[in-house]
């Protein structure tokens, strides 16, 4: 029987063979995704559902080649990111491409860094308005349309201006880039969304007890101050809504320091209840104030004399708007508008009534103090906003940032309201008494003022990403318990209509990718050299024979019998 010559060096050399050819596969892995350009943070478009419906981008994970909107006519967009600066958005296109369901691997929006945290720019006011005006109307096609591919947004900078105007000027060469030419491929390995589940609004209020008279055992009335103070945008970790609602979270705020002064003297503690109300779930439906009301037993919120709700006070020159539900030839509505109006007379401000009846049966609610008028308790939401707000419009969006609200007029209408309230509280209606004048040791603070926006214009707060125990909530209620008693949190499940997604942030990978050609032309130089380097060292180590031995057909493993 014929024994095989040297089995161990078989083995040998088919342990080598099979190291070259992993070897081959590691290097041909490599040689696509070959130069790192970038790798830039990115914020993905909202995914919720709402009656069962879907909206916002669908997905979130990303292999696409870019593409800018110098692409070639015809060209097939199917497996291409398109990258677009907000500069030189044309919302024509993109709301075509959206609402005719044209095939796209995603879209990339870069927005200017006046609506990022940290830097406000240096842009002009007119052109800081076109930008966001357009930002505003891009953000409400986006949120209410049903993406099937990834949408994120990102923050121009030095990198990504870069790779943007190399892939232009492939584009205009009529060279876009694909499997076979080249270019940039963006990259998010991010896994597939899932629900939010169970997601929490958490609402805080603080009390600041009147004073009663000697013998009295009837109840003080009460005057609730409220405001809502999540958001909602289009990417949830930039929703930081700096006006809508960060000026009436700081103002209400403000306003519960400086009668915390009043009442903790005795000598000038009202013959009022004060109740200060922070409540989430404000852009879906008020449904954090829905449910703090319905906590209340029937006898609070009976004492409830009115509520006074604040809501985008931080940008307006020189007009507010008072809106109600109930007529203006109400008694109680005549009353309150004219507290306000004297007050804002002698401010030289200008104050309008606007009165919008609700319907009981419709469940959307576009103001908060609609939901203290559905239980039939007087309220009134003071606001810049001349009209109501649709669903998801107006709740701090992504072009709601620091640049465009004024703390000088957070300053005055913090004034305007203290004072109509004072004088409701102490008896001076009509009459040119300043509590709070300027000056003084009641004068409004511009810099806590200053201090607590600053901080809401770089906290995102969209209520089903924020925990119950979430930094910032908690600082807020530290903050209302410096100035008020009794204060307490009530946790709730936002209930309703809505579900979200989460997967809301990435990091964005910018490959800068060679054409096939190249990528072959690589492969065989490579696979040239493996080969002649595996000959040579065969040949020298085991000689020619064990080389030509590798090529030979194997003999057969049958043995022959006589």
């Amino acid at each position: 029987m014929a024994l095989s010559k040297n089995p161990g060096g078989h083995r040998g050399m088919q342990e080598s063979m099979y190291s070259v050819i992993a070897l081959v596969f590691i290097l041909v892995a490599c040689v696509e995704l070959c130069d790192a350009a970038a790798a830039i943070d990115v914020y993905r478009l909202i995914q919720y559902d709402m009656s069962g419906s879907a909206y916002g981008s669908r997905f979130a994970a990303l292999n696409h080649h870019a593409a800018s909107l110098h692409f070639p006519p015809g060209a097939d967009l199917s497996r291409a990111v398109l990258i677009i600066p907000l500069r030189e958005l044309n919302i024509t296109f993109v709301r075509e491409y959206i609402n005719q369901k044209k095939p796209l691997g995603g879209l990339l929006f870069l927005l200017p860094d006046i609506f990022s945290f940290e830097n406000g720019g240096n842009k002009q006011v007119h052109e800081k308005e076109q930008l966001k005006n357009l930002l505003a109307e891009l953000e409400q096609l986006l949120i209410h349309a049903n993406i099937p591919y990834p949408v994120y947004f990102a923050f121009e900078n030095d990198e990504i201006d870069t790779v943007l105007a190399d892939i232009k000027k492939n584009d205009a060469i009529g060279q876009p880039a694909t499997a076979t030419t080249g270019g940039y491929k963006l990259v998010i390995p991010t896994p597939e969304p899932k629900k939010v589940a169970s997601p929490t609004i958490t609402n805080i209020q603080g009390w600041l007890s009147g004073l009663k008279a000697d013998g009295d055992t009837n109840q003080l009335p009460t005057i609730a101050i409220v405001a809502s103070y999540d958001t909602f945008g289009a990417a949830p970790p930039l929703s930081v809504g700096s006006d809508s609602n960060g000026s009436g979270v700081v103002a209400l705020l403000e306003i519960a320091r400086l009668f915390s002064l009043l009442y903790s003297n005795p000598k000038t503690r009202g013959r009022y209840n004060l109740l200060f109300g922070l409540t989430s779930g404000g852009p879906y439906n008020y449904n954090g104030t829905q449910k703090w009301l319905r906590s209340f037993d029937q006898r609070l919120r009976e004492s409830i004399d009115y509520a006074i709700c604040l809501n985008s006070i931080g940008s307006w020159d020189n007009e507010l708007w008072i809106h109600v539900s109930k007529p203006p030839e109400n008694a109680y509505i005549k009353q309150i508008f004219e507290g306000f109006s004297n007050v804002a007379e002698e401010m030289d401000i200008k104050v309008g009534l606007k009165h919008k009846k609700i319907n009981i049966s419709n469940p959307r609610v576009a103001w908060e103090h609609e939901q203290f008028s559905r239980l039939r308790v007087t309220a009134a939401t003071l606001s810049e906003i001349s009209t109501a707000p649709e669903l998801l419009q107006g709740t701090g969006g992504l072009y709601d940032s620091r640049q465009f609200v004024n703390e000088t007029a957070i300053t005055r209408g913090v004034k305007l309201v203290a004072e109509s309230l004072a004088r409701h509280i102490y008896g001076h209606q009509g009459k040119n008494v300043q509590i709070f004048a300027d000056g003084g040791s009641l004068a409004v603070n511009p810099a806590y003022i200053q201090s607590w926006l600053d901080l809401l214009s770089q906290t995102p707060r969209v209520a089903p990403f924020l925990s119950k125990n979430d930094p910032f909530v908690m600082a807020l209620k530290k903050e209302l318990a410096d100035h008020t008693d009794e204060v307490n949190m009530q946790h709730e499940v936002l209930e309703g209509v809505f579900t979200f997604y989460d997967s809301t942030s990435a990091r964005l990978n910018i490959y800068q990718v060679a054409s096939v050609t190249f990528d072959l032309l690589l492969l065989l130089v490579l696979g040239s050299y493996l080969i002649v380097l595996f000959s040579f060292l065969v040949i020298t180590t085991r000689g020619l024979d064990d080389l030509i031995s590798l090529f030979r057909r194997p003999p057969s493993r049958k043995v022959k019998t006589a």
